[in-house]
């Protein structure tokens, strides 16, 4: 269904090749071909990490399920609906069922990627920001997924379906997921991501912003009603990017600041440099006769 992480890899030496070969070039042509597939190769190479990633559930595999009733009773407790109860309101539709399997199974990945074009092509001044708050959130998710939880749909005590597997639609079947590297419930990377989206297509305003919106509302309740996540599954994922989000605008504004005075300090050691020659020049000729005698002839 999408690209296998070696042919990421692949793809990602590519592009860097591209890349480097574009910047032998001049013109402005070369330079945004360069940049370009210096961005491409990059999310390749996190596209690759993702994927190899989500395979992985090094830590503690058998008290994923203990994890998730903890999770399910945390729910409960702060009043959070019920998921089963969500989902049995509308699995009587079996197409709106089907539905949301495919919008969990292949909106996911395109939204972002789309997102990431838009950014660069249109609205440059965000671009970075979006790239890294994305690499950042991704990592941190990964990091704690290491700690598996299972989702709903694989605890039978919840009473949730695995309606992407009563459809034949379970995008992990196609995947080759084995059942350790579906044990990552918490957090959500589908609503991490789908919440930047939003997030960055509401600054960006125009149509951006609606689509933004309703891709992140509608991947939330997604994630629910095909029994892949819990509700604080995306709650943890926007707590994370409430902390990210502004860390990144701290980092990158103090690391522009640090380069401005760089920047600064070299220009006056080259300025201190051209007026110690200029001194240094003058007082040699006035010191030569000879080159004194000769700038004073007619």
């Amino acid at each position: 269904m999408w690209l296998a992480w070696d042919l990421a890899l692949w793809m990602a030496a590519a592009l860097a090749g591209v890349a480097l070969v574009a910047r032998r070039f001049e013109g402005p042509r070369p330079r945004v071909i360069s940049l370009f597939s210096q961005e491409a190769a990059l999310i390749m190479v996190l596209y690759a990490i993702w994927i190899v990633a989500g395979r992985l559930s090094v830590y503690d595999i058998e008290g994923a399920y203990d994890r998730a009733v903890w999770w399910w009773d945390l729910e409960r407790r702060l009043l959070l609906p019920n998921e089963a109860s969500v989902q049995q309101a509308v699995l009587p539709y079996g197409w709106f069922i089907q539905l949301n399997n495919g919008y969990y199974a292949l909106v996911h990945v395109p939204a972002m990627v789309a997102m990431l074009i838009f950014m660069w092509v249109r609205h440059r001044e965000h671009y970075s920001s979006l790239r890294n708050v994305l690499a950042a959130s991704t990592g941190v998710c990964l990091l704690l997924q290491l700690l598996p939880v299972a989702p709903p749909r694989f605890v039978e005590a919840f009473d949730v379906v695995d309606t992407p597997a009563l459809y034949g639609q379970s995008v992990y079947a196609a995947l080759g997921y084995e059942t350790a590297g579906q044990l990552q419930a918490m957090p959500s990377i589908h609503v991490a991501w789908a919440l930047l989206v939003g997030l960055f297509g509401w600054r960006v305003g125009g149509p951006m912003r609606w689509w933004g919106l309703f891709h992140a509302v509608a991947t939330f309740l997604v994630v629910t009603i095909t029994g892949n996540h819990y509700w604080v599954d995306g709650l943890v994922a926007a707590l994370l990017l409430l902390c990210i989000v502004p860390a990144e605008r701290q980092l990158r504004t103090a690391a522009r600041r640090l380069r401005h005075a760089w920047s600064s300090t070299a220009d006056v050691s080259a300025g201190e440099i051209m007026s110690s020659g200029t001194v240094a020049d003058v007082t040699h000729c006035a010191a030569n006769p000879q080159i004194a005698s000769y700038q004073n002839a007619p």
